[in-house]
């Protein structure tokens, strides 16, 4: 009796990625239910405003992610081929959430009391888990597509996008240099801690990525698919989530909301949003000639 390896290493890898996706989708339900959206049972030490925007991503994952990761692992299980183009979308934001909900708490801070702590292995199976999914849903693209974009509209894309991206890098920047300077902001008194998580993550992992992604757009569109879709499965996922919290600050009158920064995250989401649906636009299109 002959054994096909391969046939068994590829049987145990999707019944594996399947298993955690699927575990994963149903952890982030589970926390996000706990938190202080729902039932208020993980008491997290940040300030009421942060609340606020913990409330909106707990929504965004009981709509978006958490639904994605199960139906990923299941159409995997399946063996249908739109998996990968649902596995691909969350391991970034899923690893920025974990993180976001672990170092961005205020741990020495005397004036927060909390129990988050107590759900760590939970936040941490998150980010090994999406580790492992990402570096399993980029193997799965062909990694030489007859993928070509059209010229004209990515020069307007990318003159719009890199004006949305310098306009947030501005804001984050503009608040850095307050606190470096007179040592303070709204934001930064009240969670100092998750301040400068946030702007570390954003102006240091989110802005360069999309950067490296246009770059990619022009330089090597047939061979980066799959990272073009990671990334702005990325930027989709925390877009809807951002815009999201500023709507909970907004209905909640926080006073660190701001209209102007609402507008830049509205048309920066309305930007990604129209790059996406072009590329799998045109990655179809191209499939189809080629079959």
């Amino acid at each position: 009796m002959i054994i096909n390896l391969r046939s068994v290493r590829d049987d145990f890898e999707k019944v594996f990625i399947s298993t955690l996706s699927i575990v994963s989708g149903i952890i982030i339900a589970y926390l996000s239910i706990l938190g202080p959206l729902f039932l208020n049972k993980i008491l997290y030490k940040t300030s009421r405003a942060a609340l606020y925007q913990m409330q909106a991503q707990d929504l965004t994952n009981l709509i978006f992610i958490s639904p994605i990761l199960i139906l990923a692992g299941i159409l995997l299980l399946l063996e249908k081929s739109v998996y990968k183009h649902l596995l691909i979308l969350s391991p970034i934001s899923t690893i920025y959430y974990a993180l976001s909900y672990t170092l961005g708490m205020e741990w020495s801070s005397p004036i927060y009391t909390g129990n988050s702590e107590k759900f760590f292995y939970y936040f941490l199976f998150l980010i090994v888990s999406s580790l492992i999914i990402m570096f399993y849903a980029i193997s799965r693209f062909d990694e030489n597509i007859n993928f070509k974009l059209n010229k004209k509209f990515l020069v307007i894309y990318s003159i719009i996008f890199i004006l949305a991206c310098l306009a947030f890098a501005s804001m984050w920047m503009k608040e850095v240099n307050q606190v470096i300077n007179i040592g303070t902001t709204t934001s930064y008194n009240e969670t100092p801690t998750l301040f400068w998580v946030i702007r570390c993550f954003d102006l240091g992992f989110t802005i360069p990525l999309g950067f490296i992604s246009l770059y990619l757009l022009w330089t090597r569109p047939s061979q980066s698919l799959a990272i073009q879709l990671l990334f702005y499965g990325f930027f989709l996922t925390t877009g809807i989530a951002v815009n999201a919290m500023g709507f909970f600050m907004y209905i909640n009158d926080d006073p660190a909301f701001s209209s102007g920064t609402m507008v830049v995250f509205l048309i920066l989401l309305a930007v990604i949003c129209s790059g996406y649906i072009y590329i799998l636009k045109n990655y179809k299109q191209r499939n189809v000639k080629r079959s």
